[in-house]
C-alpha cells in the first residue's frame, strides 16, 4: 500500500505549478502578478491533492485535467491580451518537464514520480522545494536559450520608478541605436501601457498621451509632479523625425546588471510582433 502525505503532494504541486506558471509567463514576455501566479498554482495543488481524497476519481478524467489547467491559467493571466500565447508556452513548459520526469524515472529514479499529471515524491519537504527550484533554473535555461528573435538576445528587465516597479522582457537589438542627445547613454525603449504599473491611476501618461507626446508633455508638466518626463526625438523607418515620451528611471536592471537611472521611452504601439518582448534595448 502506497502512502500520501496530503499537506506533501499540495505543496510539491504548488511549487511545481508556480514554477511552471512563472517559466510560461517570463518565455511568453508577459507581465508577472506573483500574486495571480500563486493563486493559479495553489488551485493546481488543491486539485493535486483532490485527487487522493474519497471519490476524487472522476477528477483524473481528461476533461477535468485539462479544466483545472485551464482555471490555473485563467488565475495566473486572465487578464492578459495574450491567454493564448502564453497558454500555449505553458502547456509546451509542462509537457518538457513532464518528459524530463518520466526519463529520470525510466532511469531508475524513485525521487520525483509523475502519475496521471501529478507530482508526488517520498522525500524531505525541503528537498521536494529545492528540487523544484532546481526544476525552474534547468527550463528557464534550456527555454531560454531559445527565447531568439532576429538573432537579439531575450533579457529580463526591472524599470524601478519610487517604490513602484514594473518587470519587461527586452530584446538586445544591435540595430537599436537610440541614445539619450545629452549624455550620450543607451536608451531603453518600452510598450507604455506595460508602464502603467509605474504610477499611481490617474498619475502616469495614458494611451493618447503616447499618441501625443507633446501635448502629454504639456498636460503632465502643467501640475506639480515628481516625475521627470521630457520628448525623446527618434528616426525609424518611414519615419524621418518623431518625439517619444521619455521618463527618467530611478534605476534599471537589464538581466543581472544595474544600469542606474536610465532614460526609458514610453512606445504607444508594441515593439514586438509576436508579443515575445515588450521592450528594446541596444547591445
Amino acid at each position: 500500500m502506497t502512502v500520501v502525505y496530503i499537506d506533501a503532494l499540495f505543496l510539491l504541486n504548488l511549487a511545481v505549478n508556480y514554477l511552471l506558471l512563472l517559466s510560461a509567463g517570463r518565455l511568453a514576455g508577459e507581465r508577472l502578478y506573483r500574486g495571480r501566479l500563486a493563486l493559479g498554482a495553489a488551485l493546481g495543488g488543491a486539485y493535486a491533492a483532490a485527487v487522493f481524497l474519497p471519490g476524487g476519481a472522476f477528477l483524473l478524467q481528461p476533461l477535468c485535467k485539462l479544466g483545472a489547467a485551464v482555471l490555473m491559467l485563467l488565475c495566473a493571466y486572465g487578464k492578459s491580451r495574450r491567454l493564448l500565447r502564453v497558454s500555449l508556452v505553458f502547456f509546451g513548459v509542462s509537457a518538457a518537464f513532464g518528459g524530463g520526469i518520466f526519463a529520470i524515472t525510466l532511469l531508475g529514479g524513485r525521487g520525483l514520480t509523475l502519475k496521471n499529471g501529478v507530482f508526488y515524491s517520498g522525500m524531505d519537504l525541503r528537498l521536494i522545494l529545492l528540487s523544484a527550484a532546481g526544476c525552474y533554473v534547468l527550463l528557464t535555461a534550456v527555454f531560454g536559450r531559445g527565447a531568439r528573435h532576429g538573432g537579439g538576445e531575450l533579457r529580463p528587465v526591472r524599470v524601478r520608478l519610487g517604490e513602484r516597479q514594473a518587470d519587461l522582457i527586452a530584446l538586445v537589438d544591435t540595430g537599436h541605436t537610440l541614445t539619450d542627445p545629452i549624455t550620450g547613454a543607451p536608451v531603453l525603449v518600452a510598450e507604455g501601457e506595460r508602464l502603467s504599473v509605474l504610477f499611481p491611476e490617474g498619475k502616469g501618461p495614458g494611451p493618447e498621451d503616447l499618441r501625443d507626446p507633446a501635448a502629454a508633455l504639456e498636460r503632465l508638466g502643467a501640475a506639480p509632479s515628481p516625475y521627470r518626463f521630457r520628448l525623446l526625438p527618434y528616426r525609424a523607418v518611414g519615419v524621418d523625425c518623431g518625439f517619444l515620451l521619455a521618463l527618467r528611471a530611478d534605476s534599471v536592471r537589464v538581466g543581472r546588471e544595474e544600469q542606474g537611472g536610465m532614460l526609458v521611452a514610453l512606445s504607444p504601439t508594441p515593439v514586438s510582433d509576436g508579443g515575445g518582448y515588450s521592450a528594446l534595448i541596444g547591445a
